[in-house]
């Protein structure tokens, strides 16, 4: 497996966010991207049950980082994310994020992303259809002013 970059401020893999999940992620190599996380207890909707929310976020990102499966610089960005929930997620319990293509095309993706609990039971699901960011934003971007690492 291969460890993604994270950045300073992102919400969900930010590593200077004093409010973020901190979450790390690793690729196949190939066409999936995965996370191993306990969501504490401050991200929970009702009494012991991750936020619905930041369910969507975990999941969003896990998904999304199909993009730089080989290209850690090859960024995309949400256009969809069609999210279901099937069962609740509980905090404090270790949890399985999953990011896989469907395909990627152009400048245009697809992927699908699960929630597992421990016993395999897929807990949300999500579907996403991905965009290149645009050019004239790449051009205006500074990796380094994000802090864009691997964290070791």
């Amino acid at each position: 497996m291969n460890q993604q970059p994270n950045s300073n401020h992102c919400f969900v893999c930010g590593r200077k966010n004093p409010r973020g999940l901190y979450m790390t992620f690793y690729d196949d190599g190939d066409n999936a991207v995965m996370s191993e996380y306990t969501v504490s207890d401050e991200y929970q909707g009702y009494p012991g049950i991750v936020h619905g929310g930041v369910v969507a976020a975990m999941l969003d990102e896990a998904v999304g980082r199909v993009a730089m499966i080989g290209d850690p610089h090859h960024f995309m960005m949400s256009v969809t994310l069609q999210v279901k929930y099937r069962h609740s997620v509980p905090t404090e319990t270790p949890l399985k994020i999953v990011g896989r293509i469907v395909r990627m095309r152009g400048r245009l993706g697809k992927a699908r992303g699960e929630v597992l609990l421990p016993d395999g039971t897929v807990a949300a699901e999500a579907e996403m259809t991905l965009a290149d960011v645009p050019a004239e934003v790449m051009a205006n971007t500074n990796l380094e002013a994000l802090g864009w690492y691997v964290d070791a």
